[in-house]
């Protein structure tokens, strides 16, 4: 029985993709990094740290330091969503599908809180969320479990009965490997991934999300 939903956050409740692609970019061109739209997918649903320290190994810089990179991408998009951040399809009718149950709701994301808040604020959602947290309280970020795991706990409910929603193949991992109902809603160049066959549900958007679905997982 489902007792808590836990809902990822960029490219699931927001359509934040071309933002970290844009923020990517534009940052990490700076230090010499050939970054493309296409290379972007290779670290979608990767905590920011781990995104700069991945292509840090395949194009070294001398300076300025990768926690300053960090900075800088995270301090980019969240400028961007402010400006020009926009909702999934579906976001609402998801989280209504949810309240209506009586489920508490969380979000857990490899973004950092300053960018989760940003984002509960810009989509007008904070009095739906009980819990946020994000992987950079954790030592691991996703595809480890450490996020959905302590998410579980803040929310007081047990990994088995709560159902996460993942549009990245790193955040199904996470979430199956905490224990975990999963949704899966990939991105449309996604859909043929096969890393998201180990979710239990796969949905082309969250306006697909029915009441039934918590009752059949």
């Amino acid at each position: 029985m489902i007792e808590a939903i836990i809902f990822d956050m960029d490219g699931l409740l927001i359509d934040s993709e071309p933002i970290w692609q844009e923020a990517e970019m534009l940052v990490l061109s700076k230090v010499g990094v050939p970054l493309t739209v296409e290379m972007t997918a290779q670290t979608m649903g990767l905590r920011t740290d781990e995104v700069v320290e991945y292509w840090y190994r395949r194009y070294p810089w001398e300076s300025p330091s990768q926690q300053v990179i960090c900075a800088e991408i995270d301090a980019k998009v969240v400028e961007l969503v402010e400006e020009k951040g926009v909702a999934k399809e579906g976001v609402d009718e998801a989280i209504g599908v949810c309240v209506s149950a009586g489920l508490p709701i969380a979000i857990a994301s490899s973004s950092s809180k300053l960018l989760i808040e940003t984002v509960v604020e810009k989509l007008g959602i904070k009095d739906k969320i009980s819990v946020i947290h994000s992987a950079h309280d954790e030592p691991y970020g996703k595809p480890h479990p450490a996020v959905y795991i302590s998410t579980a706990q803040d929310l007081g409910a047990h990994p088995n009965h709560c159902l996460a929603f993942e549009d990245s193949t790193n955040g199904v991992l996470s979430a199956k490997a905490a224990k975990m109902k999963c949704i899966a809603i990939p991105a449309p160049e996604a859909r043929e991934d096969k890393r998201f066959g180990i979710a239990d549900v796969i949905l082309d958007s969250l306006k697909d999300f029915s009441p039934q679905m918590l009752d059949n997982l």
